[in-house]
């Protein structure tokens, strides 16, 4: 009579590898669950970030040292319409001069296109790679001179 004890170690030994790539399968879950969550929550940051950038704009009218004000950055070019640019840290507060892992641009357009209309783009990228999280287009009403 044999003994059967050489089949249940085999049988277990299955269900130990069917476990083992299971568990295998479940980790590398986590683990893309976990990137695209950190990735979703930097472009919620990158929304905010570039909203405020756009309402402190429009509401400058381009006037980008008035933007740095609202952003309490000291602006580097005087008082005029130049492109602005801040550095953020990973925790999204502002790193100093130009290293941080985001990059918020802000930037008046010379020519709308339409009397009266001011416009500017303003965007968040991934300073390392340059990858683009969010960015908007924004436009406000300029001044019109009187007719006459």
């Amino acid at each position: 009579m044999r003994s059967k004890a050489p089949l249940a170690m085999m049988e277990q030994i299955v269900m130990l590898l069917v476990f083992a790539l299971a568990a295998a399968l479940c980790l590398q879950a986590f683990v893309k669950s976990d990137q695209a969550s950190k990735a979703s929550e930097a472009r919620d940051h990158a929304a905010v970030l570039c909203q405020n950038g756009a309402e402190s704009l429009r509401a400058a009218k381009g006037e980008t040292w008035k933007v740095a004000m609202n952003f309490d950055y000291p602006y580097p070019y005087g008082w005029s319409r130049m492109p602005l640019d801040i550095y953020y840290d990973n925790r999204w507060e502002r790193a100093p001069g130009q290293e941080g892992a985001y990059l918020l641009h802000i930037e008046p357009l010379e020519d709308s296109g339409a009397d009266g209309l001011g416009r500017g783009y303003i965007s968040v990228t991934e300073a390392a790679t340059g990858e683009t999280l969010f960015e908007l287009d924004v436009a406000w009403q300029e001044e019109v001179g009187g007719h006459g």
